[in-house]
């Protein structure tokens, strides 16, 4: 295990996915708003999403230079991501949206806390 990433690219690649997906929820087009009221999150809790996703993408880049921070930070996008599914499953909103967007950015996730930081 290692407390700051390597390869670092990966970490790279997740905070402009992270970032670029915190930008969607922030002005969701009509694919993600039809998602986050398919699982029931309320409008009043949609800005809350942009600005955890806007402190994922900020963090993960810190840890490029901070010993354990990026480490942390793609925990907690897993945690996030791991949640999100939960709340599809719970919502029994299991369509394209769950299975590309919530449980792919799951595994890409996976992949580089574990490709970048435990391996």
């Amino acid at each position: 295990m290692t407390l700051l990433p390597d390869p670092w690219w990966p970490v790279a690649v997740l905070a402009l996915i992270v970032l670029g997906d915190g930008v969607m929820t922030f002005r969701p087009p009509k694919a993600i708003a039809a998602c986050l009221d398919g699982v029931g999150l309320p409008r009043d809790w949609w800005w809350v999403l942009a600005v955890v996703k806007f402190l994922a993408a900020s963090g993960l880049v810190a840890g490029f230079w901070i010993p354990g921070v990026g480490l942390a930070v793609t925990v907690g996008i897993v945690v996030y991501f791991l949640a999100a599914a939960w709340s599809h499953i719970r919502a029994r909103y299991i369509g394209r949206d769950f299975w590309l967007n919530c449980l792919g950015l799951l595994a890409l996730s996976i992949v580089v806390l574990v490709g970048s930081f435990l391996v």
